[in-house]
């Protein structure tokens, strides 16, 4: 007689293991030895496809990164030049101011009056425009007062 209280087997309810329930375990294990496979190969080639994305934009910002430290070389080159040119020009402006101021402290007013008549001689026209530059501020002064 069965004892349905007391199971001989390992099977659910104390159900005798058949045949068919074993091929059927071990197909779905199989199947889920087979999905678990696709997983984890889906897995690798998306950590690939990822691995290989990365090196690409970092590739791409080194680039850009060299691209903008020689723009800004190129720019501190061209700043370093404007600013020694105008360096440069704020330099012998102040020269010849100081060499005028010593020359107006040093010179009196009749080595002056030959001074100009000598300029005047060797540069006519230009003297001419400094002349009629000079009437006219002059002339716009006293209109003013």
């Amino acid at each position: 007689m069965d004892d349905y209280n007391n199971p001989t087997s390992d099977t659910p309810y104390g159900q005798p293991e058949g045949g068919t329930a074993a091929a059927a375990r071990m197909k779905l294990s199989e199947k889920a030895a087979e999905v678990k496979e696709k997983v984890a190969d889906f897995g690798r080639r998306t950590v690939d496809n990822i691995d290989e994305s990365r090196k690409s934009a970092a590739g791409t910002l080194d680039q850009t990164a060299a691209k903008l430290h020689s723009g800004v070389e190129q720019l501190s080159g061209a700043a370093h030049t404007a600013a020694d040119q105008i360096s440069g020009v704020a330099h012998r402006t102040a020269d010849k101011l100081e060499a005028a101021a010593d020359y107006v402290r040093e010179t009196d007013l009749k080595r002056m009056g030959e001074d100009l008549k000598n300029v005047v001689k060797r540069y006519p026209g230009p003297s001419l425009a400094v002349a009629a530059v000079l009437g006219f501020l002059v002339a716009r002064s006293l209109r003013r007062d």
